[in-house]
């Protein structure tokens, strides 16, 4: 199998994500360093299984984003409905996929080791690259200061979500899921096929993808709170791209007592091709500006993407592209 070598061209076979079993676990050095370096107290932090209303909700609402992708003739696979310590919402986080290369990630929660393997048997020649997990990986002077990131470079450590592709050029956000260590392992696998470029300083809590989104070669979208100059921001040739500035966005709220993730779901869109994307239902002044760019938007209904922390490119890992 040959997979994608960017995020925009035509979508042909897709893994999307389960709701089923969904939890956040009980708290360790890394769910605190990682998730929640910014909360004084941990002890109110909510653990164990989510509600069972959100597991529901959550599931309805990926079937109708299931349907709507099979409705565009895409091929959808998903995860294996089982147990895990975390979750098999996000198959984005776990696996890296770029041409002849499957890497399940060294992801540095030690909660999410082994997520990928619900949906191995969608994949082909999988290598996987465990992370150490040694205390040392953390650092703890991160809690209370966003200023220090919660890595430290003893060992790599990324999530697959800390990157996106485009083509010839990868771009890797160093954050509090991924360390420049793991930037260095990634160019290492992907030898001399992609160049693989770190982009720092603008976003340290965790993944990429309400920070950045490739819509197109040329055309990106940048949350404008995070990429306020993006030629000097980002690293080239992404500098060089056109720019869109996403709107505000339209904070759809969350479950009450579990706010995991912030109100920017209308850059966590999905691309099913250069012209069409999967946008949140309610971020109409985003769907406008797409819109003047030749970019339709499926407006489709995610309810708990603060909630489970993702929205439809979290939820999605895909395996096959064809330019148009």
């Amino acid at each position: 199998m040959i997979y994608p070598r960017n995020e925009w061209d035509q979508l042909k076979k897709v893994i999307v994500g389960v709701a089923d079993y969904a939890q956040i676990p009980d708290m360790d050095l890394s769910l605190r360093t990682i998730n929640y370096a910014d909360v004084a107290d941990v002890s109110s932090i909510k653990t164990g299984p989510y509600p069972e209303q959100v597991i529901t909700e959550a599931n309805e609402d990926l079937e109708i984003f299931c349907n709507f992708l099979r409705g565009e003739g895409v091929e959808v696979l998903r995860p294996k409905r089982e147990p895990t310590d975390y979750y098999n919402y996000c198959p984005r986080d776990s696996v890296f996929l770029y041409a002849d290369l499957a890497v399940a990630t060294p992801q540095p929660l030690r909660s999410r080791v082994g997520n990928w393997r619900s949906f191995k048997h969608h994949l082909n020649n999988v290598v996987e690259v465990p992370c150490s997990y040694h205390d040392g990986l953390y650092d703890q002077r991160c809690v209370g200061n966003p200023n220090i990131l919660a890595l430290t470079e003893v060992t790599p450590a990324f999530d697959a979500a800390n990157v996106i592709r485009a083509n010839e050029d990868v771009l890797y956000l160093q954050s509090n899921s991924g360390n420049a260590s793991g930037a260095q392992l990634l160019q290492n696998m992907l030898n001399s096929d992609a160049e693989v470029h770190i982009v720092k300083d603008i976003y340290t809590y965790v993944h990429i993808d309400t920070t950045i989104a490739f819509l197109r070669e040329g055309l990106l979208m940048v949350n404008p709170t995070r990429v306020t100059d993006p030629k000097k921001q980002l690293p080239y040739p992404f500098n060089t791209w056109d720019v869109i500035e996403a709107p505000d966005p339209v904070d759809i709220g969350h479950y009450p007592g579990y706010n995991n993730a912030s109100e920017w779901c209308n850059m966590n869109l999905f691309s099913v091709s250069p012209n069409l994307v999967a946008l949140e239902e309610h971020q109409h002044p985003t769907r406008r500006v797409l819109e003047t760019y030749g970019i339709d938007c499926a407006m489709l209904p995610m309810r708990h993407q603060r909630t489970l922390s993702g929205g439809f490119h979290c939820v999605t890992l895909d395996l096959e592209r064809k330019c148009i």
